[in-house]
């Protein structure tokens, strides 16, 4: 009994109940907002596009400048401050549309409709500003926090990395299932008081476990004594390594050695502040090259670049190849399956084979399984077809009150379409309701289509062992002084190929051409591990196809951050 005791107040399992109620609310959140967009622009998928492509480019220009802010700052102010400003941006964002629902008949006759185009922008703005916390918040947690509760027992921290993954699983599918039922049985207004309410109470719990988890754990403190000191230090360092010192910096620091009048230091001081975003960009863009593990993480940023997912891109695809929404809701809950398989065997192959090496075994058992969906576009049932347009009929569609459910943003949820309105929903068919019987078309075979779900499902084991890997590499070989500004760059990376997938999509919407999407998508995924076939040669040299049970110290491995030849 003590035991159990024990565990449940360990700074551990605090860490993953946290981490459970700060992923139930931002799952809820980033499902019910792509609804509420769409429920407000009357079933367009504009809106949500919009919020996409501005989440995307938010990220992608100020993922260095967040993961820098992370680096500097003590570690309990940045992960309470992220904490605060996620939630209180989502708490005002849900207080926002609720007026909106309540009033969008007033607020269209109101300055020509333009009050409400601005209420639509604020939204938008808001939840930018709540993502960008987010992501905040799990570089310092994800990335920062765990590794010190964890300590220096590496076979921990990979069973944590493991279980907080798993956590991700089951929230990415329960929810939005939630919330989806409060929308439905209640209204989207209801929907966004609950989420509101939820946010509220979810910042204070939230609040309290950081505190109680930085209590635990004495060694959360120490960078917090060091920051002030050794904050030109580490920007020195990043310059050293760049070998093109900022010329503002560097004199700031020749000046306090040799005593030059103060004045001029401080003339130096303000344009180097102004300067200074910048400067964070580039150092932490060069920083990020010069990583050991740069190629592992530009692997693990080509998988963005895929359409073979539960997203809404590969949903309504399923709908135009005769998928109802009930065998969907299945194809989901299997894949959740796989990917918590994954986390599984990811903890059981790292003890065998060593770390590296349970990175390649992943990348070979996920192409492997994506092979069947490169099959499956050759297949009888498959639409194919490069001779059509990819803007044939998109004039046609721009007049329709439906909305286009293969272009979407890639921020968009798997449940995102099944709230749109789609007919199959409404009539069990694959058919329009409103169409005519006599016009509708022939059964299309389903052998494509279930060869493309059975390799996008299976391939998630390997997807989500490889996924772990690679965010363990990325901990223990980044020195503590730049896990916020790396780890920020691969955020940052990571949008970029979703935001060249998304725009991938946009070009060739047709379901003739999303074959050709496939194809392109398993060539970036081949391509993403042959960069991490580069690095495991580099790292292990010939003892790369060497794969016995290694000695138990070789896998927790206490070699200092920056040794990449951890196996």
């Amino acid at each position: 009994l003590g035991s159990v005791v024990a565990y449940f107040t360990s700074a551990k399992f605090l860490l993953y109940l946290g981490h459970a109620l700060s992923t139930w609310g931002d799952r809820m959140w980033h499902f019910a907002v792509s609804v509420f967009l769409v429920e407000l622009y009357g079933n367009s998928l504009l809106l949500t596009a919009v919020y996409g492509l501005v989440v995307a480019g938010s990220v992608l220009l100020l993922g260095a400048i967040i993961g820098d802010w992370v680096d500097k700052n003590s570690r309990l102010k940045v992960a309470q401050t992220s904490l605060v400003v996620q939630n209180a941006s989502v708490i005002l964002c849900g207080i926002i549309l609720m007026i909106v629902f309540l009033f969008k008949t007033q607020l269209l006759t109101l300055y020509h409709g333009w009050l409400l185009t601005m209420c639509y922008i604020l939204v938008i703005t808001i939840a930018n500003i709540a993502n960008l916390a987010s992501t905040a918040t799990a570089i310092t947690i994800q990335r920062d926090w765990i590794v010190v509760v964890a300590g220096e027992d590496r076979s921990k921290l990979a069973d944590m990395n493991a279980t907080i993954r798993r956590i991700d699983q089951l929230t990415n599918i329960l929810a939005p299932m939630a919330v989806g039922q409060i929308m439905t049985f209640g209204s989207p207004m209801i929907g966004c008081g609950f989420i509101s309410g939820w946010n509220l109470m979810s910042m204070c719990v939230e609040y309290l476990l950081l505190w109680k988890v930085y209590q635990k754990t004495p060694t959360l403190a120490l960078k917090s004594a060091k920051v002030e000191e050794s904050e030109l230090k580490q920007l020195n360092v990043k310059k050293e390594s760049d070998m093109k010192p900022a010329e503002g910096v560097q004199l700031i620091v020749e000046k306090d050695e040799t005593g030059f009048e103060p004045q001029q230091e401080k003339e130096v001081s303000c344009a180097a502040r102004i300067a200074e975003p910048f400067i964070t960009f580039r150092d932490g863009w060069v920083a990020y090259y010069n990583q050991p593990v740069f190629l592992a993480g530009m692997g693990l940023a080509f998988l963005y670049m895929t359409v073979l997912g539960f997203d809404c891109i590969t949903t309504g695809y399923a709908y135009t190849q005769g998928l109802s929404g009930s065998v969907l809701s299945l194809l989901m809950g299997a894949s959740a399956v796989t990917g918590i398989m994954g986390t599984v065997a990811f903890t059981w192959l790292r003890r065998k084979c060593g770390l590296v090496r349970t990175g390649l075994i992943s990348g070979v058992a996920q192409f492997a399984c994506l092979v069947l969906c490169a099959i499956s576009v050759f297949m009888p049932g498959s639409p194919l077809d490069l001779t059509v347009s990819p803007f044939a009929d998109i004039s046609a569609r721009l007049f329709e009150s439906e909305p286009l459910p293969t272009i979407a943003s890639p921020e968009d949820k798997p449940e995102m379409v099944f709230a749109t309105g789609m007919p199959s929903l409404l009539n069990g068919s694959t058919t329009p309701a409103n169409s005519d019987p006599e016009m509708s078309p022939e059964p299309v075979p389903l052998i494509s289509v279930s060869l493309l779900f059975a390799g996008v499902i299976a391939a998630r084991v390997g997807l989500w062992s490889f996924d772990l890997t690679v965010t363990q590499l990325l901990q223990e070989n980044v020195v503590e002084s730049e896990r916020g500004i790396i780890n920020g760059v691969q955020n940052s990376m990571n949008y970029l190929l979703d935001l060249l997938h998304f725009i991938m999509v946009i070009l060739a919407p047709n379901p003739e051409a999303f074959g050709l999407l496939v194809l392109i998508s398993v060539s970036f995924v081949a391509m993403g591990h042959i960069m991490y076939f580069r690095f495991a040669q580099k790292s292990l040299g010939k003892q790369l196809f060497v794969c016995c049970t290694p000695d138990p110290k070789a896998v927790s491995d206490s070699s200092p951050p920056g040794n990449t030849s951890t196996v």
